[in-house]
């Protein structure tokens, strides 16, 4: 293991271990929050009894459905607005002070709209994840050498062979950061869609726990959720490594 992994891993575990010893000591009331001992054998009760199934797997699908639209739509988005300039700046003061507007203040008007099913859950967490997908693909855009849209020009390539063949591959390292937003902004507008109207999933069973003082299903859910986003964000984190190191050795 390389020396960042150990401290990344002493990143984690110091905290874990303080917190431990208060709660242990007394310092941090149980009824506040349990030892980080007793909310990991939490997880693993309430996952081999699978009282929670029903609520991770619905979670789980439509964070991955906001997911993927973000995905699909934002790198569409961008690669359009990329080659329109005039489009480009008018958007880009419109995007640097997207995240300032309260998405959720929406959420009333989507359930009129859409009904109480998951579609305003999904509709909340695509619009908190498709602006980071949108700018960071941009960015990577921009990097792009003139050399090849002029090769581009003389395979007489049309504007989408060129971003499939060319544009997007190129920017693919800015893909990856895209992504790694996209899938945390996807938790957290599911998770708090869920948590203030829902009646199931992971944000409901949280809520639940908290009305109730259920600490030990409540803080095994967060350590669930906050295990399963920051996975998948280190699995891309991984990927987009190799992919730039292997940029590099060509």
């Amino acid at each position: 293991m390389t020396r960042v992994g150990l401290y990344r891993i002493g990143l984690v575990a110091l905290p874990a271990v303080a917190l431990e010893l208060l709660c242990r000591g007394g310092v941090i009331d149980r009824l506040t929050m349990p030892p980080p001992s007793q909310i990991v054998d939490g997880l693993v009760r309430i996952l081999l009894a699978g009282q929670m199934t029903g609520a991770i797997l619905k979670t789980l699908a439509n964070v991955t459905l906001a997911f993927v639209l973000s995905l699909l739509i934002g790198i569409a988005a961008a690669a359009a607005i990329h080659r329109v300039p005039f489009v480009r700046r008018l958007l880009d003061p419109l995007f640097a002070t997207y995240y300032a507007i309260p998405i959720y203040a929406f959420y009333p008007l989507f359930m009129i709209v859409f009904g109480l099913g998951d579609a305003p859950q999904v509709l909340i967490a695509f619009m908190l994840a498709v602006v980071g997908v949108i700018v960071s693909t941009l960015n990577g855009l921009d990097t792009l050498p003139r050399a090849l849209l002029r090769t581009a020009r003389v395979y007489r390539m049309n504007p989408v062979q060129t971003a499939l063949r060319i544009t997007l591959p190129y920017a693919a390292p800015f893909l990856f950061t895209g992504m790694k937003l996209a899938i945390a902004y996807a938790f957290i507008g599911v998770i708090g869609a869920e948590f203030i109207m829902s009646r199931t999933g992971l944000g409901y069973e949280i809520r639940f726990a908290y009305d109730n003082l259920d600490n030990l299903v409540m803080y095994p859910l967060i350590l669930l959720i906050l295990l399963l986003a920051s996975g998948i964000n280190m699995t891309l984190d991984h990927w987009e490594r190799l992919l730039l190191a292997r940029r590099a050795r060509r």
